[in-house]
């Protein structure tokens, strides 16, 4: 694994600001993952309105610093969706990591793009998606 191209300073930044995504009390929906290929785990908690749509995103992460980067870009624009559009860009996020699609319409992910040639890797990616998931069911 060439470490140089993946923990970019881009990359480690992104993993930092996380932090303006703090997992508290007041999310009422909660959804956990874990990456079977590393054992990151993520806990993540939303506030949606009225209309299920997101409103509010935090995040707990025990992952490297790609997993969290992946996470931050997902609590970075989180805001707005719903749950089908959580699940349409989990499905398409899994399919780029396939090889098998484009990388999807998801602000910001072309951050991570350099992770896609590490399969060790892709668990920690989709975290947050996974756990959006779980929450939103």
């Amino acid at each position: 694994m060439n470490a140089a191209r993946l923990y970019t300073p881009q990359v480690l930044a992104a993993a930092v600001s996380l932090a303006r995504f703090p997992l508290t009390d007041d999310l009422p929906l909660r959804g956990e993952a874990r990456s079977a290929s590393c054992g990151s785990v993520l806990t993540l908690g939303l506030a949606t309105d009225g209309n299920d749509v997101i409103t509010r995103t935090g995040i707990a992460a025990q992952a490297c610093a790609v997993g969290q980067a992946s996470a931050a870009i997902f609590a970075e624009h989180a805001a707005g969706m719903n749950a089908a559009r959580i699940a349409a860009a989990s499905r398409g996020l899994r399919a780029w990591l396939a090889g098998d699609a484009p990388l999807p319409d998801w602000p910001g992910l072309e951050l991570i793009a350099p992770a896609r040639a590490y399969p060790a890797r892709h668990g920690a990616i989709l975290l947050a998606w996974d756990a959006a998931e779980k929450a939103l069911a």
